[in-house]
């Protein structure tokens, strides 16, 4: 099997894991430092969804650093099997939180005319003082 780049035991793939591991975790910060986010389930979710991707890209990350440490590839077919379902499952719960977060504050914003909590939900979003005045 070809070895390419962000491959499973190379350096590239150690470097992606690690870095999905610390926006993940950026996720959860921006998120627990509020003091409501508990009260809309859409964040909460996000919450666990991060959660399971920090530890599903920590235990890939610690194997691929067991295999450069070792210098051993893995290339099997069942393992790189197991990675793209794992994958593709933590992908898909990532977008479906995000994208029921950003509802949220889209209805906040925009539906409702305002939120309650306005310091706490500026943190939700990026404000465009364009669209905003």
């Amino acid at each position: 099997m070809r070895d390419f780049a962000g491959a499973p035991g190379t350096l590239t793939g150690l470097a992606l894991r690690l870095s999905q591991c610390v926006f993940a975790a950026g996720s959860i910060a921006a998120m627990t430092t509020t003091t409501n986010f508990f009260n809309s389930t859409s964040f909460c979710y996000l919450i666990a969804s991060m959660g399971l991707q920090i530890i599903w890209s920590f235990g890939l990350t610690l194997l691929d650093a067991y295999a450069l440490v070792r210098k051993r590839t893995l290339h099997n077919t069942v393992l790189l099997s197991l990675f793209v379902v794992g994958d593709w499952v933590t992908a898909i719960l990532s977008l479906a939180a995000a994208s029921a977060s950003a509802g949220i504050t889209v209805l906040y914003f925009h539906d409702l005319g305002s939120c309650d909590f306005v310091r706490e939900c500026q943190k939700y979003q990026m404000l465009d003082s364009s669209v905003y005045s």
